[in-house]
């Protein structure tokens, strides 16, 4: 029993498949599961019995890595371009930061409705984009920037290099003047991801 709480039980190590109680004797809680009336851990954890509330819970010692998943909304940098598909860098899922990265591709019929004529006019190297995963094989994330709110996000000028200004339906160059072309998404520029 715990000094703090004689309700609780000390949380013991646990690895997925240990035994933790019953239905009849406890709620389970995400981290676990059930097989035939018994509570399993499904983590690597500590695992807590809650006498009050009549709860098991077990609070992992990993954190399951991010990966993307079909449907998550991810942001990249674009690494190189072909004339029907562009590789992207992932760094970010739904909003959150990854420690490592994983790569996307972009082919031209996933990129909008209408007819796209070369994936050299919807975006460059260096250019930060907002896309949505729709297919995994192999570990490459096939994407799409159909939605009015996925697609490039960030630009740069492929003369100067400086960040592009979105115009009507072209990209200005404030620095060097030129004007390119890029499939953008609604709130280019803002600030978000």
């Amino acid at each position: 029993m715990s000094s703090h709480s004689p309700e609780r039980k000390n949380s013991q190590f646990v690895v997925p498949g240990e035994r933790l109680g019953v239905i009849e004797e406890f709620t389970p809680d995400p981290e676990t599961y059930v097989e035939a009336g018994i509570i399993y851990s499904k983590v690597i954890g500590r695992a807590l019995l809650d006498l009050t509330n009549k709860r098991v819970s077990v609070h992992p010692l990993v954190h399951r890595a991010r990966v993307p998943k079909i449907g998550s909304i991810v942001a990249g940098q674009v690494l190189t371009i072909q004339t029907e598909n562009a590789s992207v860098r992932i760094f970010e899922i739904d909003n959150k930061q990854l420690s490592g990265s994983f790569t996307g591709v972009l082919h031209i019929s996933d990129v909008q409705l209408s007819y796209v004529e070369s994936m050299f006019n919807v975006c460059k190297p260096g250019d930060i984009i907002r896309a949505k995963v729709i297919s995994e094989k192999n570990q490459v994330y096939h994407l799409s920037t159909k939605d009015k709110n996925l697609g490039v996000v960030y630009a740069f000028c492929s003369r100067c290099g400086y960040a592009l200004e979105s115009k009507r339906q072209t990209m200005y160059c404030p620095r060097c003047e030129k004007i390119e072309k890029r499939k953008s998404a609604l709130d280019y520029g803002k600030g978000t991801l």
